[in-house]
């Protein structure tokens, strides 16, 4: 990767992870998976912690074992996801994201997935870069990493 760039801030060496990376990532077919690819190597090179939620555990396993395979899925759960820092909602964020989505799923195609990602991401993980290939996490303003 000569043409590498960093894609995180000095003093926040972390990132989140949304279902969209995860899936390109281990799936082989994906049309953003040499992207996916890519910025994967220079998370591990740069060490820098990725965080998800539980939401998006849940709907990565779910996409990957309905659109690719069970072995994707076992992979994601048994590799990747014990990297991972999972971020688990509390209530107050979950009703955050309900009234978030309530109020911007009419305008954008967001899930309710999405929405947490969103609350989580702009409160606890203070703004962290997104790795995404879903459009709508720019649309809402977060720094979505592009390779």
């Amino acid at each position: 990767m000569a043409n590498a760039v960093r894609f995180w801030a000095e003093g926040n060496r972390r990132v989140f992870a949304d279902t969209s990376y995860f899936f390109a990532l281990l799936h082989p077919r994906d049309s953003d998976h040499s992207k996916a690819l890519e910025i994967s190597e220079a998370v591990a090179r740069d060490r820098l912690a990725v965080y998800t939620t539980w939401e998006v555990v849940i709907e990565t396993v779910t996409l990957l074992r309905y659109r690719a395979s069970y072995e994707s899925a076992r992979m994601f759960l048994q590799e990747v996801a014990p990297e991972l820092i999972i971020v688990y909602p509390l209530v107050a964020e979950r009703e955050a994201a309900m009234q978030f989505f309530l109020r911007r799923a009419r305008d954008l195609k967001l899930s309710l997935c999405d929405a947490i990602s969103f609350v989580i991401v702009s409160t606890r993980l203070h703004r962290a870069p997104c790795l995404t290939f879903d459009a709508d996490f720019a649309a809402l303003g977060l720094t979505v990493v592009r390779r």
